[in-house]
C-alpha cells in the first residue's frame, strides 16, 4: 500500500510494530557481538559474528522503513551487551545462551509470520520475506553450533583461518573462563544441602515431636557431613579433571613427536566434520602447526571439548561446594534455634518450601525452563520428600 494511502492511525500502528522489530534486531546484534568476543572457541565465535552481522543488516531495513514512513529515529534501549549479559546467560555459559537464542529466533519467525498478515504495508512486507528467510537460517545454523557443526550461514564469507587463529591465540593469552560456572555449581550445592537436611529435620521432627534438641542435634550433624561430603567430593572431581587434562597432553604431544602429519590429518578432519571445508581447515591446521605448543594443546582441547585455562581449581571447587551446601542445610534448622515442637515444624517446614521454590527458579539460570515451572517442581519434591521423612519419624518414634 502506498505510502499515502496509509491512514494516521494505521502508520502509527506500522510504525509500532517496526520499532518493536528494530529494537529487536539491533539487541540480537549486540548480543551476538558479546557472546562472540567471550567465547573461547575462535571458529563459533566467528560465526557468530556473522549473524551479527546478519542482524545488523535487519535492522537497517527495519530503520530505513521507519524513516520511509515518516517515524522518528528509533533509539536503542537495550543493555550494550544485549542479552548475552542477562543473568541467565553467564550463569548457564556459551552454549546456554545459544540455546536461548534459538528459541528466541523461532519466537522472531512466528513474530514476523503474524506481521505478514497483519501489516498490509507493502514495503513491510518485502522486508519480512527477507527477514524471514534469514531467521530460519540462523535459527538451523544456531541448531548446528549447539551440536558442535560449523557450518557458516548461508551469504556469510568463509571462515577466515588466519583471523580464526589470531583469536585463538589471544583469547588463550588472557586466559578466560566459562563466564557464570560457579552460579551452577553453587545452585547445585545449595540444592543437595537444603534436600538432605530437609529430610534429616523432618524424620527427627516426627520421631522427636519437634524436640529443638534432638533436630539441632541430627540437622547441624548433617550439614557437616553434608558441606564436607560435597566439598571434598568437589576438590577430587576437579583434581581428577585437571589430571586427565594433563594425562591427554602427554598422549597429544607424544603422538605429534612421533606422527606428525597422522596429527595434522586427525586435526584437519575433526573440523570438516564440523563443517569446514577441507581446504580451510587444512588452512586452519598449518597455521596452527608453526607453533608446536599450541597444536599441540589444540589436539587436547578437541579430545576433551576444553582447555587448561577453563578447568575448576581444586580449592576453589571445594570451598564453593562446601559452602554452597552448607548454606542450603542451614535453612530447614533455623526455626529450631528459636522454636521447640510443633510451631518449629511448621515454621522449618514453610521457610524451606519457600527456599525449595527458590532455588528451582535459580536452576532456570542454567536451563531453559521457566521460572515459575521450575521453582513449583522443586517445591512439590520437597513437598513429598518432608511428608514422608515425617510419617517415617513418627513411626519410628512410636517403635
Amino acid at each position: 500500500m502506498p505510502i499515502a494511502l496509509l491512514s494516521g492511525a494505521r502508520t502509527r500502528k506500522i510504525l509500532a510494530a517496526l520499532e518493536r522489530n528494530w529494537q529487536a534486531e539491533v539487541e540480537a546484534y549486540h548480543t551476538y557481538l558479546a557472546l562472540a568476543e567471550r567465547d573461547n572457541d575462535p571458529v563459533r565465535a566467528q560465526i557468530l559474528r556473522h549473524l551479527a552481522s546478519a542482524e545488523w543488516e535487519h535492522a537497517a531495513l527495519w530503520h530505513g522503513r521507519i524513516l520511509e514512513l515518516g517515524g522518528t529515529e528509533p533509539v536503542y534501549r537495550g543493555k550494550p551487551g544485549g542479552e548475552a549479559d542477562s543473568l541467565a546467560n553467564r550463569a548457564g555459559g556459551v552454549r546456554m545462551a545459544l540455546r536461548r537464542l534459538e528459541i528466541e529466533e523461532s519466537r522472531h519467525i512466528a513474530t514476523y509470520g503474524e506481521q505478514l498478515k497483519a501489516l498490509g504495508d507493502e514495503g513491510s512486507i518485502a522486508i519480512l520475506d527477507h527477514v524471514i528467510e534469514d531467521e530460519k537460517d540462523h535459527y538451523r545454523e544456531l541448531g548446528s553450533l549447539i551440536r558442535g557443526h560449523y557450518t557458516a550461514p548461508a551469504g556469510a564469507q568463509k571462515i577466515d583461518a588466519k583471523a580464526v587463529l589470531d583469536e585463538l591465540l589471544a583469547k588463550r593469552s588472557q586466559g578466560r573462563k566459562q563466564p557464570g560456572s560457579w552460579i551452577g555449581d553453587a545452585i547445585y550445592g545449595v540444592n543437595d544441602g537444603l534436600g538432605a537436611i530437609f529430610g534429616i529435620v523432618s524424620g527427627v521432627s516426627g520421631a522427636t515431636l519437634g524436640n529443638s534438641h534432638f533436630v539441632l542435634l541430627a540437622g547441624m550433624a548433617g550439614m557437616v557431613a553434608s558441606a564436607l561430603s560435597m566439598g571434598s567430593g568437589a576438590y577430587l572431581s576437579a583434581k581428577s579433571e585437571r589430571e586427565i587434562f594433563a594425562a591427554e597432553f602427554a598422549r597429544e604431544r607424544a603422538a605429534v613427536e612421533y606422527d606428525e602429519a597422522e596429527a595434522r590429518q586427525i586435526l584437519s578432519l575433526s573440523y570438516q566434520v564440523r563443517g569446514l571445508p577441507a581446504a580451510e581447515a587444512d588452512r586452519f591446521v598449518e597455521y596452527l602447526a608453526r607453533d608446536k605448543e599450541t597444536f599441540i594443546r589444540t589436539l587436547a582441547q578437541e579430545r576433551l571439548n576444553t582447555t587448561e585455562g577453563r578447568l575448576r581449581k581444586p580449592w576453589r571447587a571445594a570451598v564453593s561446594g562446601a559452602l554452597s551446601t552448607a548454606i542450603g542445610a542451614s535453612i530447614p534448622i533455623i526455626p529450631f534455634f528459636f522454636l521447640s515442637g510443633f510451631p518449629a515444624v511448621i515454621w522449618a517446614a514453610v521457610i524451606s518450601l519457600i527456599a525449595h521454590f527458590a532455588v528451582g527458579a535459580s536452576k532456570s539460570l542454567i536451563t531453559i525452563r521457566s521460572w515459575w515451572s521450575s521453582g513449583l517442581e522443586m517445591t512439590l519434591v520437597g513437598a513429598i520428600e518432608g511428608v514422608v521423612t515425617y510419617a517415617i519419624g513418627i513411626a519410628i518414634g512410636h517403635i
